[in-house]
């Protein structure tokens, strides 16, 4: 919801565009009440669909309901995403008349009852950029009433002393009217049989939240309004010690946290909160430091380990046009919130024991707990892998597993650690607007958003990541942050006064416009002291309390404030303000942890890359920024059989000009289509072994991917479960369909919630697949430990691309170890022979299989079949052994887990044991056992087990089971 623009005309309702377009609505029946079945009718001659990019007459309803009182605020639990409307709430158009229109009944659609009162806006599946009208009311019942003076939700600033005109009418005949204040039962005033309303409150000394209640036929309806006392400038220097903005623990006295805020151009400040019932009175005025400007506030009598709950409230007596004088915002630096539209539906397996939302507020507000116990972390100093080592795995938790939270990370644990990756990314966890989304609508940069689970949790998951050898590594959206956040809303141009907008005019901390051409949500102004402190506060919040290991900083050509919307050619061009400003928060990062991963997704000019790519190289601990490389469409053509766009020289650095291997190149991310979707739909359908239509063929060639991409030298990405040959569109929605026939716009479902077939239909346990992941996590381990890797390279077809041979060498090692390895891949739709132009003849193993070829004749051709490859070195690779343990530690896995009454394992067996974390033998399974046999732990108590797996080759491995 953003701007309000609401007019009755009979059964008729306009809202106008901040374009100056105007819609018109209507509902029918009118009046109705919320069990009637109803339908909302859009002019269709009143949208211009052309503004918002809108074709094929698609256009969304997004809506929310509101209580009898006109409060309890929540979204319609069927609109998805902002930058992704579901499409149960897409409109039905009609040629005919040319109107949209959407029927449904309230109580239904909304899932809940006593509604009082309904908000809806039309907009495009993406409403980012402003692609959607203001917003519209509608009340629900036969008996209304209409607050004239003040506004409905209005605050009214005044002097100490002064009165205020209350005047209402109702709807339906005589009503009566009780006026109260503060949640005092007993009434100020009381005027029984009328339609209308006049009273004037006299000598106000403090502030009053109003409460007037109409009854009418035994049905009661109410509306707020709130007078706020100006207290004038209360200034007083800061308390000693290391003040930031947030809340300030006391250390010795858990009673006591103080609250600063920064605020400038504002003129005072309230704290609203469950310590003074959200009625604050003079001595919850925050004081003002003179020398910074900053507001502040001791808070005293606070009882250790309680959920306190609190509230800014901000005003400017002299507000610019259109901004409103009063905002009540939770805190910028919160690092838990609150939220009415988000929290009702986060299951409380993901959080249990979530505090409560308090009754009667609006919008997000800030946890306050003192006395809280630091985590127990199991790993104080964790020591990260080289740059040039990494193997990042990256992960949008809403879709890796069924649970959508960080328990589901932790259970799979093992599904990581056989991969032998690295490091693990994880798309944005920060507080965002809505639960089904990617993240990058962030409104609190340093609270964890619940839906995916606990602080707790999150350590819990970080700290085993961290026994496992594995860095975790954060995903960040500060380009931009949305309409919930608290900068954005206390500085905002909200001419209809309801709460929310975009940046004014006045904003310190966001551009009015963007100033780039990637424009999403509201654009931070990276120029401003108070944009770069909120940053590096940010930055540092996450390494330090969560001994987070590296950022990916998304969207980073928006660093600049030089271009203009739409001015592609500024915006992808060198900018040295932008370079200036990337290198002053990497040094920041850098002064908190010298081995701290910086990773930007710019994917720009090489010039400017390179300014940031071989920054610090020479300092002790060597820096330098990891650049990401994407090399989607290259990969998508070699998988697909095609020698054209098959290019994949730019996924190392030396092609981009960088010294050290700091390019991060990647055949799949979250942002494109899956290789193999593309593969499968307009693949190679000629030769022996088509591509098109043939999903064996195209997973058959993902290993192939996985070698001419992760043995190059530099970090490596994967996209998760590219290891199990992933396939679904990214276009998927979440039926299952793809970009269906009622709904063919382009990306409409691009973030839509994917299905999860790699659990479901467990493909750890198929061949086919199983083969990509033990592929990758020998060669992701090879490329961990062997030296070679570190080296150099040079990627040269055998001709032309389908034929990829790629030349790895570290030219400061002995012949006596593996110095040289030469990477041959046959992309074509035909088995062909490769001139592997060896760099010397002798022996080569197969680093695969560790069998070996006598080389003669370097240039003497090598047959490979369609879509495989050969791997060869001077010598062994020692790390991998290419070992009976690691063939069976590498493919074995047990599901589910943790487990009820049973679980599956991912090999055949030739005996299982289970053992308490005790090391006590409490169950075994003899005899030899198929593939996919279910073991039996009815009898198991609940709790944590070893479970002990030997093959027909008497190879072991052992996996931990959580037992529910």
């Amino acid at each position: 919801m953003k701007k309000i623009f609401f007019i009755i005309i009979g059964m008729l309702g306009m809202c106008a565009f901040g374009q100056q377009q105007t819609i018109t609505f209507s509902i029918a029946p009118d009046p109705f009440e919320e069990t009637n079945s109803i339908t909302l009718t859009i002019n269709g001659s009143s949208v211009n669909e052309a503004t918002w990019g809108v074709t094929n007459n698609s256009l969304y309803l997004w809506t929310w309901s509101f209580d009898l009182n006109d409060a309890g605020q929540i979204d319609c639990p069927t609109n998805g995403a902002w930058t992704n409307s579901s499409i149960t709430n897409k409109f039905t158009y009609n040629p005919g008349p040319d109107t949209y229109t959407k029927t449904f009944v309230p109580t239904t659609f909304y899932n809940r009852a006593n509604i009082g009162k309904l908000g809806f806006l039309v907009k495009a599946q993406d409403g980012t950029g402003d692609k959607k009208s203001q917003d519209c009311f509608a009340e629900v019942g036969l008996f209304d009433i209409n607050l004239t003076a003040p506004l409905t939700n209005s605050s009214t600033i005044i002097a100490s002393g002064s009165s205020l005109t209350i005047t209402a009418s109702n709807t339906n005949g005589i009503a009566n009217y009780v006026l109260k204040s503060n949640g005092n039962p007993t009434p100020i005033n009381t005027q029984n049989g009328v339609a209308s309303y006049s009273y004037t409150a006299m000598n106000i000394i403090s502030n009053q939240n109003y409460l007037l209640e109409v009854t009418q036929a035994g049905t009661t309806k109410s509306k707020k309004f709130t007078a706020i006392v100006n207290p004038g400038t209360i200034t007083q220097g800061l308390p000693s010690g290391s003040l930031e903005d947030g809340i300030n623990y006391n250390v010795s006295d858990a009673t006591r946290a103080t609250l600063v805020l920064s605020a400038p151009g504002k003129d005072f400040v309230y704290v609203a909160g469950t310590f003074n019932n959200w009625q604050p009175d003079t001595n919850y005025a925050m004081k003002k430091d003179g020398a910074t400007g900053k507001f502040w506030l001791e808070l005293t009598g606070l009882t250790t380990g309680t959920n306190y709950s609190y509230q800014y409230w901000v005003v400017d007596t002299t507000p610019i046009a259109n901004s409103p004088s009063l905002v009540k915002a939770a805190d910028p630096f919160s690092t838990l919130v609150l939220s009415p539209f988000d929290d009702p539906f986060i299951p409380a397996t993901t959080y249990p024991s979530m505090p409560v939302y308090p009754a009667g507020q609006e919008r997000e507000v800030t946890v306050l707990k003192t006395g809280q116990t630091a985590y127990n972390w199991q790993v104080a100093n964790f020591v990260k892998a080289k740059k040039e080592d990494l193997i990042i795995y990256e992960v949008l938790i809403r879709d890796f597993d069924a649970n959508r939270n960080f328990q589901d990370l932790i259970n799979r644990i093992n599904y990581f650690k056989n991969l032998k990756i690295n490091a693990i990314q994880l798309m944005p966890i920060m507080e965002f607007e809505g639960n089904e989304s990617w993240g990058y609508n962030t409104s609190f940069h340093m609270a964890l958003d619940k839906f995916y689970g606990t602080s707790e949790k999150f350590k819990e998951f970080v700290d085993l990541c961290h026994q496992n050898g594995i860095a975790v590594i954060l995903d960040v959206a500060l380009n931009h942050a949305f309409g919930r956040n608290p900068m954005n809303r206390m500085w905002m141009n909200d001419a209809d006064n309801d709460g929310w907008g975009e940046p004014a005019s006045d904003n310190p901390y966001f551009n009015t416009t963007a100033r780039h051409s990637y424009s999403v949500g509201s654009d931070f102004n990276h120029s401003t002291a108070l944009t770069k402190e909120y940053t590096k506060r940010i930055v540092k919040h996450w390494i330090q309390e969560y001994k987070i290991d590296g950022f990916r900083w998304d969207l980073t050509k928006g660093f600049t404030q030089n271009c203009t919307g739409g001015d592609d050619s500024c915006t992808n061009s060198y900018q040295a303000d932008r370079v200036a400003i990337l290198k002053d928060y990497a040094d920041y990062s850098w002064s908190l942890d010298a081995t701290h991963y910086a990773i930007f997704e710019h994917l720009g000019s090489d010039n400017e890359e390179q300014q940031w790519a071989n920054y610090r190289l020479t300092d002790a601990i060597p820096k330098g920024v990891m650049m990401w490389g994407e090399m989607v469409s290259q990969y998508a053509t070699l998988l697909s059989g095609f020698a054209t766009n098959g290019d994949i020289s730019r996924v190392g650095h030396s092609s981009h000009g960088f010294i050290g291997k700091r390019l991060i190149g990647y055949p799949e991310s979250h942002d494109k289509d899956r290789i193999i979707y593309t593969a499968i739909s307009a693949g190679n359908g000629a030769g022996t072994f088509p591509v098109q239509n043939n999903l064996p063929n195209a997973l058959k060639r993902m290993s192939a991917i996985g070698a001419t991409s992760i043995l190059v030298p530099g970090p490596k990405m994967i996209w998760h479960f590219a290891d199990l040959g992933m396939g679904d569109s990214i276009f998927t929605c979440t039926n299952g369909s793809v970009n269906p026939e009622n709904d063919p716009v382009p990306g409409d479902c691009k973030l839509d919630t994917k299905p999860q077939p790699q659990w479901t239909n467990n493909w750890l346990a198929d061949a086919t697949r199983s083969k990509i992941y033990n592929d990758w996590a020998k060669m992701n381990t090879m490329k961990i430990n062997e030296p070679v890797f570190e080296g150099d390279y040079t990627i040269s077809p055998d001709g032309n691309n389908v034929k990829q041979r790629i030349y790895i060498f570290n030219n400061t090692l002995p012949i006596s170890q593996l110095k040289n390895v030469v990477v041959l891949s046959n992309f074509a739709v035909a088995n062909l022979s490769i001139i592997p132009n060896f760099p010397f003849p002798g022996t080569w193993y197969n680093l695969m299989d560790n069998t070996t070829i006598n080389v003669t004749d370097t240039a003497a051709q090598i047959a490979i079949p369609s879509g495989e490859f050969r791997i060869y070195g001077n010598q062994p690779a020692q790390s991998l052994s290419i070992a009976k343990d690691f063939e069976l530690n590498s493919r074995i896995s047990l599901f589910p887990n943790p487990a009820n009454n049973q679980f599956v394992l991912s090999t055949e067996a030739k005996t299982v044991a289970i053992y308490s974390i005790t090391g006590q033998l409490v169950k075994s399974f003899q005899g030899g056992f198929q593939l996919n046999t279910v073991y039996s732990i009815d009898e198991l108590k609940t709790g944590i087990y070893l479970v002990k797996v030997t093959d027909q080759n008497n190879r072991q491995s052992s996996i931990k089971l959580i037992k529910d």
